[in-house]
């Protein structure tokens, strides 16, 4: 302002352009230019007093006619961010195609400008911080390694269980041969052994092994899941669909496994698991002694100092896989699992229970109580009872069931109850004969009550009454005359001295 004040003066005093620019030290090109805006102002020296430094400036400089923002197309910002994700696309060349549709519209630094801003509003990241020993993140490789059968020459394909605490990035990786529940239960096993101890929280993705059925609030955890993190004193936080962001430490670990220890391997051989595992190994005790770009210390170095003291305990025993399912209670208090028969308290019959299938044992649950545990059988069709779970006078009241399927099977037929009986003169427990008969009835509706009597007529005749004997004899396209009952006499019947 100095300077055009002094430019002012000295050209009313009637100096050159040239003396001017000398005298001030500026250009005789921006003397020229202030010149011509004085004139073009009407401002001239010596200046009124009511013209300050700002008004000085407004007249010599004034500001240019505001743009009408309404008649400027604005870009369509959603389309932009779409097409920049794909490959090659710039948003210069965007931009481009913007001014082939719109001629006035905004110059390319206007444009970047308000789509930096629009992309900054659209979708506002909350950083996560998190403290020692209180989450795990696991998940899956979207890479798998190759074993080899040396016998056989196949190749097939291991996946990488990928498991990383949160506060300090420390890994574990191990190859399994699949996906399923309990290879998914086993890694998280070894994985909490190598760590030394318990995070408070497990953070899976939804795949089917650690989630049901996924939920926003309230997702259905896999019950061999739910058991194993129960023996583990620990929560499962299953993050939410599509939102990669609640597993941002699994993400990334899963891309720096995948470039720093699988990339390296992608040329070696493996003849099985433990040959993959051992070559992890030493690849991953490297990364996680690696220094860390942006922080202190390396993975393993946080983890010693700050991480591994806030994990609890590991407990006195080591988890033992066990599959759930359910089951209904039979009549005869027992319920069936894999072809075998445990007993339950007898209150139960007909009520529906969860049975925990470990490798040495069975447990009966109810609403979360446990009814019944015995030791897990491999007989097929055998039964495994306890004598406290028979209801007192168990002999009258089996009596009493077996007394309501006679009359069942009357109104079907005297081979069916011939049957009946000879089931339970041949079972030795009344469990066997009530379940043995109960299958033998209800044929009745799976077919007909018809072809169950001619098939027992069948039965009886050749000695065999079992289940599988009669619903052999019906499945088996019989000829309509064996389907057919006897007749009684009469006229019409030529008999067999007809055809002699």
């Amino acid at each position: 302002m100095r300077k055009i004040r002094e430019v002012l003066r000295l050209t009313a005093a009637r100096l050159s352009a040239r003396q001017i620019a000398s005298s001030v030290g500026i250009a005789r090109s921006t003397v020229s230019d202030l010149q011509r805006r004085a004139i073009a102002a009407g401002v001239s020296w010596p200046l009124p007093e009511e013209v300050d430094e700002d008004a000085l400036t407004h007249r010599l400089y004034p500001s240019p006619p505001a743009r009408d923002v309404a008649s400027v197309p604005l870009p369509d910002w959603p389309v932009v961010h779409r097409e920049l994700s794909r490959k090659g696309v710039t948003l210069m060349l965007l931009w481009q195609e913007y001014k082939a549709l719109h001629p006035d519209g905004y110059q390319y630094s206007r444009f970047a400008d308000l789509y930096r801003a629009w992309a900054g509003t659209r979708d506002v990241v909350l950083r996560q911080t998190h403290t020692p020993g209180d989450k795990l993140f696991v998940d899956y490789a979207g890479q798998t390694i190759g074993i080899v059968d040396r016998r056989t020459g196949e190749l097939r394909q291991a996946q990488i269980f990928v498991a990383a605490l949160g506060h300090s990035s420390y890994l574990y990786v191990e190859a399994t041969w699949t996906q399923t529940v309990p290879d998914w239960l086993a890694s998280h096993v070894r994985a909490l052994e190598f760590f030394g101890g318990v995070p408070a929280a497990i953070v899976p993705d939804n795949l089917k092994s650690g989630v049901l059925k996924a939920h926003r609030y309230d997702p259905d955890i896999n019950p061999s899941y739910q058991d194993w993190a129960e023996h583990y004193a620990t929560t499962i936080l299953p993050a939410r669909v599509r939102k990669p962001r609640d597993k941002a430490v699994a993400e990334s670990s899963v891309l720096v496994v995948e470039r720093r220890l699988l990339a390296p391997l992608r040329e070696q051989t493996f003849f099985s698991l433990n040959e993959g595992n051992a070559a992890i190994r030493p690849l991953l005790d490297a990364l996680n002694r690696q220094p860390f770009q942006k922080r202190e210390g390396s993975r393993h170095s946080v983890f010693e100092t700050a991480e591994k003291p806030a994990l609890k305990p590991l407990p006195g025993t080591r988890y033992e896989y066990a599959e759930w399912k359910k089951a209904k209670v039979h009549l005869d208090y027992h319920v069936e699992v894999d072809r075998h028969r445990y007993s339950v308290p007898h209150a139960l019959t007909g009520r529906t229970v969860d049975v925990r299938l470990c490798v040495s044992s069975v447990e009966v649950y109810l609403r979360g109580a446990r009814m019944a545990t015995h030791p897990r059988s491999d007989l097929r069709g055998g039964f495994t009872t306890c004598p406290a779970h028979r209801p007192a006078g168990h002999a009258a009241v089996a009596e009493l069931t077996l007394s309501q399927l006679l009359v069942r099977a009357e109104t079907i037929g005297p081979n069916t109850v011939g049957v009946v009986k000879s089931q339970m003169h041949m079972r030795k427990h009344p469990e066997y004969a009530l379940r043995a008969c109960l299958g033998i009835l209800r044929l009745a509706h799976d077919f007909s009550p018809l072809r169950l009597e001619a098939a027992c007529k069948q039965a009886l005749a050749h000695n065999s009454t079992s289940y599988r004997a009669i619903r052999a004899l019906i499945k088996h396209a019989l000829p309509q005359t064996e389907l057919t009952l006897d007749l009684p006499e009469h006229a019409n019947v030529r008999g067999p001295s007809y055809y002699h």
